[in-house]
Protein backbone atom coordinates (compact mmCIF):
# COMPACT_ATOMS: atom_id res chain seq x y z
CA UNK A 1 0.00 0.00 0.00
CA UNK A 2 2.54 2.67 -1.15
CA UNK A 3 1.55 6.06 -0.42
CA UNK A 4 0.99 8.64 -3.23
CA UNK A 5 2.28 11.77 -3.71
CA UNK A 6 5.52 13.69 -3.03
CA UNK A 7 7.97 13.08 -0.45
CA UNK A 8 8.68 16.70 0.58
CA UNK A 9 5.74 18.94 1.82
CA UNK A 10 5.11 22.48 -0.21
CA UNK A 11 6.19 25.27 1.22
CA UNK A 12 3.41 27.68 3.28
CA UNK A 13 1.60 30.10 1.68
CA UNK A 14 2.62 34.07 2.15
CA UNK A 15 0.51 37.22 1.61
CA UNK A 16 -2.10 37.75 0.20
CA UNK A 17 -2.61 34.14 -1.09
CA UNK A 18 -2.58 32.94 2.45
CA UNK A 19 -5.01 35.44 3.45
CA UNK A 20 -7.44 34.64 0.45
CA UNK A 21 -6.81 30.85 1.14
CA UNK A 22 -7.30 31.20 4.90
CA UNK A 23 -11.42 32.81 4.78
CA UNK A 24 -12.08 29.87 2.20
CA UNK A 25 -11.50 27.71 4.54
CA UNK A 26 -12.82 29.84 7.50
CA UNK A 27 -15.92 30.29 5.11
CA UNK A 28 -16.10 26.58 4.98
CA UNK A 29 -16.15 25.75 8.61
CA UNK A 30 -18.50 29.08 8.82
CA UNK A 31 -20.47 27.07 6.79
CA UNK A 32 -21.16 23.99 8.07
CA UNK A 33 -21.71 25.77 12.07
CA UNK A 34 -24.22 28.03 11.18
CA UNK A 35 -26.21 25.02 9.40
CA UNK A 36 -25.97 23.53 13.07
CA UNK A 37 -28.05 26.40 14.47
CA UNK A 38 -29.17 28.87 11.91
CA UNK A 39 -32.62 26.82 11.71
CA UNK A 40 -33.24 26.96 15.16
CA UNK A 41 -34.93 30.04 15.63
CA UNK A 42 -36.51 29.40 12.32
CA UNK A 43 -38.15 26.12 13.29
CA UNK A 44 -41.35 27.98 14.42
CA UNK A 45 -41.54 29.85 10.68
CA UNK A 46 -40.78 26.51 8.73
CA UNK A 47 -43.29 24.16 10.97
CA UNK A 48 -46.08 27.00 10.19
CA UNK A 49 -45.18 27.86 6.36
CA UNK A 50 -45.27 23.46 5.40
CA UNK A 51 -48.43 23.37 7.84
CA UNK A 52 -46.82 20.90 10.53
CA UNK A 53 -46.02 21.48 14.09
CA UNK A 54 -43.75 23.22 16.03
CA UNK A 55 -42.52 19.73 17.39
CA UNK A 56 -42.06 18.31 13.97
CA UNK A 57 -40.30 20.85 12.78
CA UNK A 58 -37.46 20.11 14.79
CA UNK A 59 -37.16 17.09 12.62
CA UNK A 60 -35.19 19.76 10.73
CA UNK A 61 -32.47 20.15 13.40
CA UNK A 62 -32.56 16.53 14.03
CA UNK A 63 -32.05 15.02 10.55
CA UNK A 64 -29.01 17.28 9.97
CA UNK A 65 -27.01 16.60 12.85
CA UNK A 66 -27.51 12.91 13.39
CA UNK A 67 -26.37 12.23 9.70
CA UNK A 68 -23.77 14.72 10.52
CA UNK A 69 -22.39 12.59 13.42
CA UNK A 70 -23.12 9.29 11.55
CA UNK A 71 -20.83 11.08 8.57
CA UNK A 72 -18.02 11.50 11.44
CA UNK A 73 -16.29 8.30 11.38
CA UNK A 74 -15.77 7.97 7.53
CA UNK A 75 -13.67 11.41 7.46
CA UNK A 76 -10.43 9.87 8.33
CA UNK A 77 -10.99 7.01 6.10
CA UNK A 78 -11.93 9.65 2.92
CA UNK A 79 -9.19 11.73 3.66
CA UNK A 80 -6.97 8.96 3.93
CA UNK A 81 -8.18 7.36 0.45
CA UNK A 82 -8.77 10.80 -1.77
CA UNK A 83 -6.36 13.54 -0.25
CA UNK A 84 -7.78 16.22 2.54
CA UNK A 85 -8.01 18.69 -0.77
CA UNK A 86 -9.86 16.53 -2.81
CA UNK A 87 -12.30 15.54 0.45
CA UNK A 88 -12.54 19.15 1.76
CA UNK A 89 -13.56 20.44 -1.65
CA UNK A 90 -15.43 17.58 -2.85
CA UNK A 91 -17.35 17.93 0.96
CA UNK A 92 -18.33 21.79 0.32
CA UNK A 93 -19.48 20.65 -3.44
CA UNK A 94 -21.91 18.64 -2.28
CA UNK A 95 -23.09 20.49 0.99
CA UNK A 96 -24.00 23.80 -1.85
CA UNK A 97 -26.23 20.96 -3.48
CA UNK A 98 -27.66 19.88 -0.21
CA UNK A 99 -28.28 23.72 0.74
CA UNK A 100 -29.83 24.22 -2.30
CA UNK A 101 -32.26 21.62 -2.21
CA UNK A 102 -33.29 22.62 0.95
CA UNK A 103 -33.89 25.96 -0.08
CA UNK A 104 -36.44 24.37 -2.74
CA UNK A 105 -38.08 21.80 -0.62
CA UNK A 106 -41.83 21.44 -0.94
CA UNK A 107 -42.89 20.16 1.67
CA UNK A 108 -41.51 18.76 5.27
CA UNK A 109 -40.44 14.85 4.31
CA UNK A 110 -38.40 16.35 1.22
CA UNK A 111 -36.92 18.93 3.48
CA UNK A 112 -35.80 16.65 5.83
CA UNK A 113 -34.18 14.38 3.02
CA UNK A 114 -32.31 16.99 2.13
CA UNK A 115 -31.22 17.84 5.40
CA UNK A 116 -30.10 14.49 5.91
CA UNK A 117 -27.78 14.53 2.58
CA UNK A 118 -26.81 18.17 3.65
CA UNK A 119 -25.56 16.68 6.87
CA UNK A 120 -24.16 13.73 5.83
CA UNK A 121 -22.02 15.17 3.32
CA UNK A 122 -20.77 17.96 5.82
CA UNK A 123 -18.83 15.35 7.87
CA UNK A 124 -15.22 16.55 6.86
CA UNK A 125 -15.68 20.30 6.32
CA UNK A 126 -14.71 21.04 10.09
CA UNK A 127 -11.79 18.88 10.15
CA UNK A 128 -10.34 19.13 6.65
CA UNK A 129 -10.55 22.94 7.31
CA UNK A 130 -8.47 23.13 10.42
CA UNK A 131 -6.13 20.28 8.71
CA UNK A 132 -6.01 22.48 5.64
CA UNK A 133 -5.36 25.39 7.57
CA UNK A 134 -2.10 24.37 9.34
CA UNK A 135 -0.56 23.20 6.46
CA UNK A 136 -0.38 26.15 4.80
CA UNK A 137 0.94 28.71 7.39
CA UNK A 138 4.69 28.29 8.68
CA UNK A 139 4.95 26.25 11.47
CA UNK A 140 5.97 29.72 13.72
CA UNK A 141 2.52 31.16 12.90
CA UNK A 142 0.01 27.51 13.70
CA UNK A 143 -1.43 29.21 16.62
CA UNK A 144 -2.58 32.10 14.34
CA UNK A 145 -3.88 28.92 11.95
CA UNK A 146 -5.69 27.31 14.78
CA UNK A 147 -7.00 30.67 16.26
CA UNK A 148 -8.40 31.47 12.62
CA UNK A 149 -10.20 28.22 12.89
CA UNK A 150 -11.25 28.56 16.38
CA UNK A 151 -12.58 32.27 16.26
CA UNK A 152 -14.93 30.88 13.51
CA UNK A 153 -16.55 28.00 15.09
CA UNK A 154 -17.41 30.49 18.05
CA UNK A 155 -18.89 33.13 15.60
CA UNK A 156 -21.07 30.84 13.55
CA UNK A 157 -23.50 29.95 16.66
CA UNK A 158 -23.48 33.61 17.25
CA UNK A 159 -24.48 34.80 13.63
CA UNK A 160 -26.66 31.62 13.08
CA UNK A 161 -29.73 32.32 15.02
CA UNK A 162 -29.75 36.25 14.60
CA UNK A 163 -29.29 35.47 10.17
CA UNK A 164 -32.23 32.84 10.72
CA UNK A 165 -34.32 34.91 12.47
CA UNK A 166 -33.86 38.32 10.44
CA UNK A 167 -34.17 36.22 6.89
CA UNK A 168 -37.42 34.29 8.30
CA UNK A 169 -38.89 37.69 9.51
CA UNK A 170 -38.03 39.81 6.55
CA UNK A 171 -37.59 37.42 3.57
CA UNK A 172 -38.67 33.55 3.80
CA UNK A 173 -37.35 30.54 5.30
CA UNK A 174 -35.89 28.80 1.98
CA UNK A 175 -32.87 31.61 2.49
CA UNK A 176 -31.58 30.73 5.38
CA UNK A 177 -30.38 27.55 3.27
CA UNK A 178 -29.79 29.52 0.02
CA UNK A 179 -27.02 31.99 1.29
CA UNK A 180 -25.16 28.71 1.52
CA UNK A 181 -24.74 28.82 -2.08
CA UNK A 182 -22.80 31.31 -3.30
CA UNK A 183 -20.54 30.83 -0.44
CA UNK A 184 -19.84 27.19 -1.15
CA UNK A 185 -19.26 27.82 -4.99
CA UNK A 186 -16.94 30.45 -3.88
CA UNK A 187 -15.45 28.13 -1.03
CA UNK A 188 -15.05 25.31 -3.28
CA UNK A 189 -13.50 27.26 -6.21
CA UNK A 190 -10.70 29.19 -4.32
CA UNK A 191 -9.69 26.42 -2.12
CA UNK A 192 -9.42 23.83 -5.49
CA UNK A 193 -7.43 26.56 -7.72
CA UNK A 194 -4.64 27.03 -4.70
CA UNK A 195 -4.49 23.90 -3.18
CA UNK A 196 -4.80 21.37 -5.62
CA UNK A 197 -1.07 21.42 -5.91
CA UNK A 198 -0.58 20.77 -2.39
CA UNK A 199 -2.83 17.55 -2.12
CA UNK A 200 -1.77 15.05 0.58
CA UNK A 201 -0.38 11.26 0.07
CA UNK A 202 -2.94 9.00 -0.21
CA UNK A 203 -3.37 5.09 0.41
CA UNK A 204 -5.77 2.23 0.30
CA UNK A 205 -7.30 0.97 3.38
CA UNK A 206 -9.92 -1.70 3.88
CA UNK A 207 -13.23 0.00 4.63
CA UNK A 208 -15.66 -1.16 7.68
CA UNK A 209 -18.65 -1.46 5.34
CA UNK A 210 -20.49 -3.54 7.78
CA UNK A 211 -19.67 -1.63 10.71
CA UNK A 212 -20.72 1.38 9.12
CA UNK A 213 -24.00 -0.35 8.10
CA UNK A 214 -24.48 -1.33 12.07
CA UNK A 215 -23.97 2.43 12.80
CA UNK A 216 -26.32 3.81 10.41
CA UNK A 217 -29.32 1.08 11.19
CA UNK A 218 -29.14 1.37 15.26
CA UNK A 219 -28.54 5.04 15.36
CA UNK A 220 -31.22 5.97 12.05
CA UNK A 221 -33.76 3.31 14.19
CA UNK A 222 -33.37 5.33 17.52
CA UNK A 223 -33.62 9.07 15.90
CA UNK A 224 -36.95 8.34 14.23
CA UNK A 225 -38.56 6.41 17.23
CA UNK A 226 -37.03 9.78 19.43
CA UNK A 227 -38.67 12.31 16.52
CA UNK A 228 -41.79 10.00 16.09
CA UNK A 229 -42.92 8.51 19.54
CA UNK A 230 -44.48 11.40 21.29
CA UNK A 231 -47.12 11.26 18.50
CA UNK A 232 -47.95 7.82 18.34
CA UNK A 233 -48.13 7.33 22.07
CA UNK A 234 -44.69 5.81 22.34
CA UNK A 235 -44.59 1.84 23.31
CA UNK A 236 -48.35 1.77 22.44
CA UNK A 237 -47.12 1.81 18.68
CA UNK A 238 -46.26 -1.32 17.27
CA UNK A 239 -43.92 0.75 15.07
CA UNK A 240 -41.70 2.67 18.21
CA UNK A 241 -41.15 -1.33 19.39
CA UNK A 242 -40.09 -2.28 16.42
CA UNK A 243 -37.55 0.64 16.27
CA UNK A 244 -36.54 0.32 19.40
CA UNK A 245 -35.60 -3.53 18.67
CA UNK A 246 -33.88 -2.72 15.57
CA UNK A 247 -31.75 0.30 17.79
CA UNK A 248 -31.10 -2.30 21.11
CA UNK A 249 -30.55 -5.01 18.50
CA UNK A 250 -28.50 -3.05 16.13
CA UNK A 251 -26.41 -1.10 18.85
CA UNK A 252 -25.27 -4.79 20.85
CA UNK A 253 -24.39 -6.13 16.79
CA UNK A 254 -22.23 -3.11 16.62
CA UNK A 255 -20.24 -2.84 19.31
CA UNK A 256 -19.56 -6.83 19.08
CA UNK A 257 -18.59 -6.17 15.40
CA UNK A 258 -16.23 -3.23 16.03
CA UNK A 259 -14.38 -5.08 18.98
CA UNK A 260 -13.62 -7.73 16.77
CA UNK A 261 -12.97 -6.85 13.31
CA UNK A 262 -9.34 -5.85 12.04
CA UNK A 263 -10.22 -2.16 10.92
CA UNK A 264 -13.28 -0.94 12.73
CA UNK A 265 -14.91 2.18 11.68
CA UNK A 266 -15.20 3.85 15.40
CA UNK A 267 -11.96 2.25 17.86
CA UNK A 268 -14.17 1.44 20.88
CA UNK A 269 -11.31 0.06 22.88
CA UNK A 270 -10.12 3.71 23.07
CA UNK A 271 -12.82 3.57 25.95
CA UNK A 272 -10.45 1.63 27.68
CA UNK A 273 -8.68 4.77 28.73
CA UNK A 274 -10.41 6.32 31.79
CA UNK A 275 -9.63 10.38 30.86
CA UNK A 276 -11.13 9.39 27.03
CA UNK A 277 -14.62 7.08 29.07
CA UNK A 278 -15.45 9.79 31.48
CA UNK A 279 -14.30 13.12 29.58
CA UNK A 280 -16.25 11.80 26.50
CA UNK A 281 -19.25 10.91 29.18
CA UNK A 282 -19.32 14.62 30.46
CA UNK A 283 -18.59 15.80 27.04
CA UNK A 284 -21.48 13.86 25.43
CA UNK A 285 -24.30 15.40 28.55
CA UNK A 286 -22.61 18.55 28.50
CA UNK A 287 -23.20 18.85 24.79
CA UNK A 288 -26.88 17.13 24.68
CA UNK A 289 -28.34 19.62 27.75
CA UNK A 290 -26.57 23.00 25.73
CA UNK A 291 -28.20 21.35 22.38
CA UNK A 292 -31.50 20.81 23.88
CA UNK A 293 -31.79 24.26 25.24
CA UNK A 294 -30.68 26.08 22.31
CA UNK A 295 -33.20 24.42 20.43
CA UNK A 296 -36.12 24.77 23.15
CA UNK A 297 -35.47 28.23 23.90
CA UNK A 298 -36.61 30.09 20.29
CA UNK A 299 -39.31 27.80 20.13
CA UNK A 300 -40.79 28.83 23.92
CA UNK A 301 -40.27 32.48 23.20
CA UNK A 302 -41.91 32.47 19.34
CA UNK A 303 -44.93 30.15 19.99
CA UNK A 304 -45.72 31.37 23.79
CA UNK A 305 -43.78 34.67 24.51
CA UNK A 306 -45.12 36.31 20.74
CA UNK A 307 -41.41 37.26 20.07
CA UNK A 308 -40.09 37.06 16.37
CA UNK A 309 -37.79 35.10 15.06
CA UNK A 310 -34.93 37.75 14.91
CA UNK A 311 -35.25 38.77 18.52
CA UNK A 312 -35.53 35.28 20.02
CA UNK A 313 -32.12 34.62 17.86
CA UNK A 314 -30.64 38.21 19.99
CA UNK A 315 -32.19 36.54 23.10
CA UNK A 316 -29.24 33.78 22.85
CA UNK A 317 -26.51 35.97 20.99
CA UNK A 318 -24.88 37.46 24.37
CA UNK A 319 -23.70 33.93 24.90
CA UNK A 320 -21.00 34.00 21.48
CA UNK A 321 -20.12 37.29 22.07
CA UNK A 322 -18.93 36.56 25.62
CA UNK A 323 -17.43 33.41 24.43
CA UNK A 324 -15.58 34.98 21.12
CA UNK A 325 -14.06 37.92 23.98
CA UNK A 326 -13.07 35.15 26.75
CA UNK A 327 -11.99 32.08 24.63
CA UNK A 328 -8.38 33.30 23.97
CA UNK A 329 -7.59 33.60 27.95
CA UNK A 330 -9.20 30.40 28.30
CA UNK A 331 -6.93 28.73 25.72
CA UNK A 332 -4.07 29.94 27.88
CA UNK A 333 -4.93 29.23 30.85
CA UNK A 334 -6.12 25.82 30.49
CA UNK A 335 -2.15 25.34 29.25
CA UNK A 336 -1.05 26.68 33.21
CA UNK A 337 -4.24 25.13 34.64
CA UNK A 338 -5.75 21.68 35.55
CA UNK A 339 -8.12 20.97 32.68
CA UNK A 340 -10.56 19.22 35.32
CA UNK A 341 -10.93 22.99 37.23
CA UNK A 342 -11.77 24.80 33.76
CA UNK A 343 -14.06 22.02 32.44
CA UNK A 344 -15.88 22.53 36.62
CA UNK A 345 -16.21 26.41 35.54
CA UNK A 346 -17.87 25.62 32.79
CA UNK A 347 -20.32 23.18 33.98
CA UNK A 348 -21.34 25.27 36.83
CA UNK A 349 -21.81 28.57 34.94
CA UNK A 350 -23.99 26.38 32.24
CA UNK A 351 -25.64 25.29 36.05
CA UNK A 352 -26.16 29.12 37.30
CA UNK A 353 -27.28 29.93 33.17
CA UNK A 354 -30.46 27.04 33.84
CA UNK A 355 -30.94 28.17 37.15
CA UNK A 356 -31.85 31.86 36.25
CA UNK A 357 -34.10 30.75 33.21
CA UNK A 358 -35.58 28.76 35.90
CA UNK A 359 -36.94 32.04 37.41
CA UNK A 360 -38.49 33.28 34.24
CA UNK A 361 -41.76 35.27 34.43
CA UNK A 362 -44.53 35.58 32.16
CA UNK A 363 -43.90 39.52 32.69
CA UNK A 364 -39.96 39.25 31.56
CA UNK A 365 -38.60 41.61 29.43
CA UNK A 366 -35.91 41.86 26.85
CA UNK A 367 -33.07 42.12 29.10
CA UNK A 368 -34.47 39.58 31.95
CA UNK A 369 -34.48 37.10 29.30
CA UNK A 370 -31.04 37.52 27.84
CA UNK A 371 -29.15 38.04 30.91
CA UNK A 372 -28.26 34.48 31.56
CA UNK A 373 -27.10 34.39 27.99
CA UNK A 374 -24.04 36.19 29.44
CA UNK A 375 -23.05 33.45 31.59
CA UNK A 376 -23.85 30.62 29.02
CA UNK A 377 -20.94 32.76 27.48
CA UNK A 378 -18.61 31.58 30.08
CA UNK A 379 -19.73 28.18 29.77
CA UNK A 380 -19.17 27.75 26.30
CA UNK A 381 -15.61 29.30 26.55
CA UNK A 382 -14.43 26.80 29.00
CA UNK A 383 -16.19 23.99 28.20
CA UNK A 384 -15.32 22.52 24.63
CA UNK A 385 -11.61 23.19 25.04
CA UNK A 386 -11.68 21.74 28.48
CA UNK A 387 -13.30 18.66 27.45
CA UNK A 388 -11.31 18.08 24.56
CA UNK A 389 -8.41 18.58 26.36
CA UNK A 390 -9.85 16.03 29.25
CA UNK A 391 -10.61 13.06 27.00
CA UNK A 392 -7.50 12.86 24.56
CA UNK A 393 -5.63 13.04 27.66
CA UNK A 394 -3.59 10.17 27.34
CA UNK A 395 -4.43 8.96 24.16
CA UNK A 396 -1.62 7.89 22.08
CA UNK A 397 -0.45 10.56 19.13
CA UNK A 398 -1.29 8.18 16.61
CA UNK A 399 -4.56 7.35 17.80
CA UNK A 400 -5.30 10.74 18.77
CA UNK A 401 -7.65 10.96 15.34
CA UNK A 402 -9.70 8.14 16.08
CA UNK A 403 -10.08 9.46 19.34
CA UNK A 404 -11.20 12.83 18.16
CA UNK A 405 -13.67 11.22 15.78
CA UNK A 406 -15.27 8.71 18.04
CA UNK A 407 -15.52 12.03 20.37
CA UNK A 408 -17.41 14.03 17.63
CA UNK A 409 -19.28 11.65 16.69
CA UNK A 410 -20.42 10.68 19.85
CA UNK A 411 -20.63 14.42 20.95
CA UNK A 412 -23.14 15.16 18.08
CA UNK A 413 -25.12 12.18 17.94
CA UNK A 414 -25.62 12.92 21.65
CA UNK A 415 -27.16 16.77 20.72
CA UNK A 416 -29.43 15.03 18.02
CA UNK A 417 -30.94 12.77 20.56
CA UNK A 418 -31.40 15.22 22.96
CA UNK A 419 -33.24 17.69 20.47
CA UNK A 420 -35.93 15.20 19.90
CA UNK A 421 -36.37 14.34 24.01
CA UNK A 422 -36.73 17.68 25.10
CA UNK A 423 -39.53 18.44 22.62
CA UNK A 424 -41.13 15.60 24.21
CA UNK A 425 -40.24 16.73 27.70
CA UNK A 426 -41.55 19.50 27.00
CA UNK A 427 -44.96 18.65 25.55
CA UNK A 428 -45.48 16.14 28.48
CA UNK A 429 -44.88 18.64 31.26
CA UNK A 430 -46.84 21.00 29.18
CA UNK A 431 -49.63 18.89 29.62
CA UNK A 432 -49.53 17.77 32.71
CA UNK A 433 -49.42 21.64 33.85
CA UNK A 434 -52.60 22.22 31.56
CA UNK A 435 -54.31 19.38 33.50
CA UNK A 436 -53.38 20.84 37.16
CA UNK A 437 -54.53 24.30 35.93
CA UNK A 438 -58.09 22.91 34.75
CA UNK A 439 -58.53 21.12 37.84
CA UNK A 440 -58.34 24.26 39.81
CA UNK A 441 -60.39 26.11 37.93
CA UNK A 442 -64.47 26.13 37.83
CA UNK A 443 -67.18 28.17 37.16
CA UNK A 444 -67.57 29.18 40.69
CA UNK A 445 -64.12 30.46 41.58
CA UNK A 446 -63.90 34.01 42.09
CA UNK A 447 -60.68 34.32 39.56
CA UNK A 448 -62.45 32.77 37.21
CA UNK A 449 -65.48 35.14 36.86
CA UNK A 450 -63.19 38.18 37.32
CA UNK A 451 -61.21 36.81 33.92
CA UNK A 452 -64.83 36.41 32.28
CA UNK A 453 -65.93 39.31 33.37
CA UNK A 454 -63.05 41.38 32.69
CA UNK A 455 -63.44 40.06 28.49
CA UNK A 456 -66.82 40.78 28.92
CA UNK A 457 -66.27 44.03 29.64
CA UNK A 458 -63.58 44.67 26.55
CA UNK A 459 -66.43 43.52 24.14
CA UNK A 460 -66.18 39.73 24.35
CA UNK A 461 -68.70 37.47 24.21
CA UNK A 462 -68.78 34.29 26.65
CA UNK A 463 -67.40 31.74 24.36
CA UNK A 464 -64.81 34.12 22.96
CA UNK A 465 -64.26 35.06 27.15
CA UNK A 466 -63.53 31.24 27.62
CA UNK A 467 -61.23 30.66 24.91
CA UNK A 468 -59.36 33.35 25.84
CA UNK A 469 -59.56 32.29 29.10
CA UNK A 470 -58.19 28.70 27.74
CA UNK A 471 -55.12 30.30 26.19
CA UNK A 472 -53.66 32.09 29.02
CA UNK A 473 -54.20 28.71 31.00
CA UNK A 474 -52.17 27.25 28.04
CA UNK A 475 -49.30 29.78 27.92
CA UNK A 476 -48.94 29.38 31.66
CA UNK A 477 -48.96 25.64 30.94
CA UNK A 478 -46.20 25.89 28.36
CA UNK A 479 -44.10 28.25 30.62
CA UNK A 480 -44.51 26.31 33.32
CA UNK A 481 -43.32 23.13 31.52
CA UNK A 482 -40.14 25.37 30.33
CA UNK A 483 -39.46 25.94 33.78
CA UNK A 484 -39.31 23.17 35.17
CA UNK A 485 -36.73 21.79 31.63
CA UNK A 486 -34.63 24.71 32.70
CA UNK A 487 -34.65 23.43 36.15
CA UNK A 488 -34.02 19.81 35.45
CA UNK A 489 -31.23 20.95 32.93
CA UNK A 490 -29.02 22.64 35.94
CA UNK A 491 -29.23 19.48 37.96
CA UNK A 492 -28.34 17.26 35.15
CA UNK A 493 -24.97 19.86 34.43
CA UNK A 494 -24.49 19.92 38.05
CA UNK A 495 -24.51 15.84 38.15
CA UNK A 496 -22.13 15.88 35.66
CA UNK A 497 -19.19 17.88 37.84
CA UNK A 498 -18.56 14.44 39.63
CA UNK A 499 -18.06 12.41 36.46
CA UNK A 500 -15.59 15.20 35.99
CA UNK A 501 -12.91 14.33 38.48
CA UNK A 502 -13.16 10.42 38.26
CA UNK A 503 -10.98 11.61 34.91
CA UNK A 504 -7.03 12.28 35.98
CA UNK A 505 -5.59 15.50 36.07
CA UNK A 506 -5.08 16.64 32.39
CA UNK A 507 -3.29 19.75 30.72
CA UNK A 508 -3.36 21.32 27.35
CA UNK A 509 0.17 21.80 27.36
CA UNK A 510 0.40 17.46 27.41
CA UNK A 511 1.01 15.01 24.45
CA UNK A 512 -2.38 14.57 23.76
CA UNK A 513 -2.90 18.27 22.99
CA UNK A 514 0.23 18.31 21.21
CA UNK A 515 -0.68 14.93 18.91
CA UNK A 516 -4.05 16.87 18.02
CA UNK A 517 -2.47 19.91 17.15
Amino acid sequence: MAAQGTSAAPAPMTGGLLALTSIALALGTFMQVLDGTIANVSVPTIAGNLGVSASQGTWVITAFAVANGVSVPLTGWLMGRYGVVKTFVGSVILFTIASFLCGISWNLDSLIIFRVLQGAVSGPMIPGSQALLIMIFPPQKRGTALAIWSMTTLVAPICGPILGGYISDNFAWPWIFLINVPVGIACALICWRNMASRETPTFKRPIDRTGFMLLLIWVGALQVMLDTGKDVDWFNSTAIVVEAIIAVVGFIAWVIWELNTEFPIVDLSLFKSRNFAFGTLAFCLGYAVFFGNNLLLPVWLQTQMHYIATWAGLVVAPSGIVAVVLTPFIARAIAKVDARWVATLSMVAFAATYFLRSGYSPDADFWSLAMPSLIQGVAMSSFFISMVTLSLNGVPPNQVPQASGLSNFARITAGSFAASLATTVWDRSEAMHQTRLAETMSAFDPAWKLAIGSLHSAGLTTQQAIGGVTQQVVTQAYLLATLDFFRISAWVVVAMIPVIWLTKRAMASGPAHAGAD
